[in-house]
C-alpha cells in the first residue's frame, strides 16, 4: 500500500519556505527590482508546487478515497475541499500581486499580507492532511496510485527546478524517503538528485535567505 512519507516531507518544506515568506516580502527595499525578483521567482516556485500538489489530489487521490473508504473518506474529503477552495482564493490573490511586485518591488505590505494569510491556512490545512488524509489512503490506496501522484506532482515542475525542489525536501526531509519516491528512476538520476538538490538548495538558500542553514520546521 502507498507510502505517505514523501508528502510529510513536501509538507514539512511547504511549510518552512510560505512561513518565511512575508518576511522576505517585506525585507526588500521599494524599487529594488533585483531583490524583488529574486524573492518573487522563489514565491512564483512555491505557488507553482503547492498548485500542482492539489491538482493531483483533486485528480487522483479524493475520488479513489471517496470509492473505497466510504462515510470516513466522505466526512474529511468534504472538509479537505471546503479548505482547498479557501487556499485556491487566497493563493490566486497572492500570485496576482506578486506579479507586478517582481518588476518593482513595491506594495510589499500587501503582498505579505496576502502571503501571510496563504501561510496560515495552508498550515492549518496541511496538518488536518497528515492527521486524517494519510493514514486513510495509507489503508486505501496503492503503492503504484500513490506513485501517480508523486509523478503529476514533478511533471508540473520545470525539470530545470526539480534539483532544487527535492533538495527543499531533503533539507529536513530523510533521504531514504527521497529515495523512495525516486525508487522508478534510474540509479544515477537518483544519485544526481540526491547530491545535487542538496547543493542547489543550500545555493538557492543563501541566495533567498541569506543563509545556508534557515529555519527548520523541526527545530
Amino acid at each position: 500500500m502507498a507510502d505517505t512519507r514523501g508528502m510529510s516531507a513536501v509538507h514539512t518544506a511547504l511549510h518552512r519556505e510560505f512561513r518565511l515568506l512575508p518576511d522576505l516580502v517585506r525585507s526588500v527595499v521599494p524599487g529594488d527590482t533585483r531583490r524583488a525578483e529574486t524573492v518573487g521567482a522563489h514565491a512564483a516556485l512555491l505557488c507553482r508546487i503547492l498548485r500542482t500538489q492539489h491538482e493531483g489530489e483533486e485528480l487522483l487521490l479524493w475520488p479513489r478515497l471517496l470509492e473505497r473508504a466510504g462515510v470516513e473518506a466522505e466526512i474529511i474529503v468534504s472538509t479537505v475541499r471546503q479548505q482547498r477552495r479557501a487556499v485556491a482564493g487566497l493563493h490566486a490573490e497572492a500570485t496576482g500581486l506578486l506579479a507586478g511586485w517582481r518588476s518593482d518591488g513595491r506594495n510589499s505590505a500587501g503582498l505579505a499580507g496576502a502571503f501571510e494569510r496563504l501561510a496560515t491556512l495552508l498550515l492549518r490545512h496541511m496538518a488536518l492532511v497528515e492527521k486524517e488524509v494519510l493514514p486513510l489512503s495509507e489503508r486505501h490506496i496503492t503503492a503504484a496510485e500513490w506513485h501517480e501522484l508523486g509523478v503529476h506532482g514533478m511533471a508540473g515542475i520545470a525539470k530545470r527546478d526539480l534539483p532544487l525542489v527535492f533538495g527543499m525536501a531533503l533539507y529536513e526531509g530523510d533521504p531514504e524517503v527521497v529515495q523512495a519516491v525516486l525508487a522508478n528512476a534510474p540509479l544515477r538520476v537518483r544519485l544526481a538528485v540526491t547530491v545535487l538538490g542538496r547543493r542547489r538548495y543550500a545555493s538557492h538558500a543563501r541566495q533567498v535567505h541569506g543563509t545556508v542553514t534557515p529555519f527548520r520546521v523541526g527545530s
